[in-house]
């Protein structure tokens, strides 16, 4: 059986040393991300750096369970693009802000097992969008301004622009087959980063997008309208920012509770990464949640308590406050290549080889939730559409499954046998199974295998019973589940019917 964490397990023994080295090696990992992804979604680089503090420290003392590592991730940060640039960076702050408090609700309500009801191949769109944008938006550092103008460039700055990626990309890619104790994407950017200022090649850096030099997360309200209109802008970026932040984090959790064979507290998660971005909102931050890549170099170097998560956030606030001259001429090739890797490694190449296994509309919602990602940069409607086009088929292929078997007992009785759910999508066929004109007086439907699920059908059971009641023939409903007699009773304004005791089952007739 697996232990439960509690929030603070003082009886656990700490290995200072690999706690220490795992926080460091954490905390370099995360910082050429969080700049990537802050500069991605045109924000201050020093907001991504704020959010890998905040987050990585907040959760890391009360989230969910130790070695899980949070920051500015891609996933949650990708869906604030649109918002940044139709709205700007003042509602993207209340945007993360309202979707920490959203967060908080859902753990108090211990709400979280609905995540799962986005589906998984929505899920898979979603992520390989994700992966389409964050590769096609890097090449966006591939352009520079001339004269007011925005072109590609052109000539030795090109080639020494190329030639640093592709050197980077190849380290993250043939690094661990050397060994995996350092991460292959510091390796790599130590690599590009010593290169540059060895032979003083003249090349991009991240001083030339922004300055991340910095303080302390100042406190910050964000200055938006206090109105209605302002509410329905940022809301829907603020759900699936929370949707997408708790998918991630319990899908992190759920990894490392595998890992060490241990049980994390998902509800006590959630609450954690609402709390980390109320703050993230007030302080700078652009937002963030776990991040798996992270967690497993976290766990890989021997963490097993909270302390990393601390060392690492605290080691990005000594860097903010004290290492900006070093972290401004980082190259942006070096971080060019660490994200195209990333993205290369988000893309779900599994659902290629599944593709010919899915049935058609699950392919087909797939590739709608990427390409609305990838087109529109708009992962909130991606989702939304998704989420409901899955619902939809699935209505539509329940209600397929309605079916009824019918036959006549020898007092001369008719017996109408359901199966499969009543609902909206399939009173149509449902109503289609009764030959009211030609059947005998006496009708029993009998939903033993079936239930009464909502108000349609109701409706429909209503109409039914009015067609055989003005003919002069008796109907009756057998076998109804106890919430079925419950919508029934409920529905008494619509449909008359009493409740008549029987020594085998219910009997609710008409």
């Amino acid at each position: 059986m697996k232990k439960a964490f509690p929030l603070f397990d003082f009886t656990q023994k700490i290995n200072y040393k690999n706690e220490i080295l795992a926080g460091l090696t954490v905390a370099m990992t995360m910082i050429p991300e969080s700049l990537s992804f802050a500069i991605l979604a045109g924000l201050p680089p020093l907001a991504g750096l704020y959010a890998a503090f905040i987050a990585g420290l907040f959760t890391a003392v009360f989230g969910g369970r130790p070695g899980m590592i949070s920051g500015g991730a891609g996933a949650t940060v990708i869906v604030l693009i649109a918002l940044m640039r139709s709205n700007g960076i003042e509602y993207v702050f209340a945007a993360v802000a309202l979707a920490g408090v959203v967060q908080i609700l859902i753990g108090l309500f211990k709400l979280g097992k609905f995540i799962r009801l986005v589906p998984q191949p929505v899920m898979f769109g979603f992520v390989n969008g994700l992966a389409v944008v964050i590769f096609m938006s890097q090449l966006e550092q591939f352009k520079t301004i001339i004269n007011g103008q925005v072109s590609w460039l052109q000539g030795t700055s090109l080639y020494i622009m190329l030639g640093l990626t592709a050197l980077t990309v190849a380290i993250v890619l043939l690094f661990p087959k050397v060994t995996k104790t350092v991460p292959a994407s510091l390796v790599a950017i130590m690599v590009v980063f010593a290169l540059v200022l060895v032979f003083n090649i003249d090349t991009k850096t991240v001083e030339d997008i922004a300055s991340v030099q910095g303080g302390f997360p100042p406190f910050h309200i964000p200055s938006i309208p206090l109105s209605f209109e302002t509410l329905k802008i940022i809301l829907p970026y603020s759900v699936i920012v929370a949707a997408v932040g708790l998918t991630e984090g319990l899908l992190t959790l759920n990894l490392v509770d595998e890992i060490t064979g241990t049980r994390g507290n998902s509800n006590r998660e959630c609450i954690a990464q609402g709390g980390s971005n109320i703050l993230n909102g007030f302080f700078f931050g652009m937002g963030g949640c776990p991040m798996i890549a992270q967690t497993l170099v976290n766990l890989s170097a021997g963490s097993r308590a909270r302390l990393s998560g601390i060392i690492a956030a605290l080691t990005i606030l000594i860097i903010v406050l004290f290492g900006a001259p070093v972290i401004g001429k980082l190259p942006m090739a070096a971080l060019v290549g660490v994200m195209m890797m990333v993205a290369i490694t988000t893309f779900e190449w599994s659902s290629f080889r599944i593709i010919n296994k899915m049935p058609k509309h699950d392919i087909f919602v797939g590739i709608l939730v990427a390409v609305i990602t990838i087109l529109l940069h708009n992962l909130a409607l991606a989702v939304l559409i998704g989420v409901i086009i899955s619902a939809l088929v699935f209505a539509w292929e329940s209600a397929k499954r309605i079916r009824a078997r019918h036959y006549i007992d020898e007092q001369g009785i008719k017996h109408y046998e359901i199966y499969g759910p009543l609902f909206f999508g399939s009173v149509a066929v449902f109503t289609e199974k009764f030959d009211i004109q030609n059947d005998p007086n006496h009708v029993i439907i009998d939903f033993k295998e079936s239930r009464v699920a909502d108000m349609s059908a109701i409706e429909a059971l209503n109409n039914l019973t009015k067609k055989y009641s003005q003919l002069g023939k008796v109907i009756e409903l057998q076998h109804l589940s106890p919430d079925c007699r419950e919508l029934l009773k409920n529905a008494e304004a619509v449909i008359a019917v009493n409740v008549i005791e029987d020594p085998t089952y219910k009997v609710v007739a008409s």
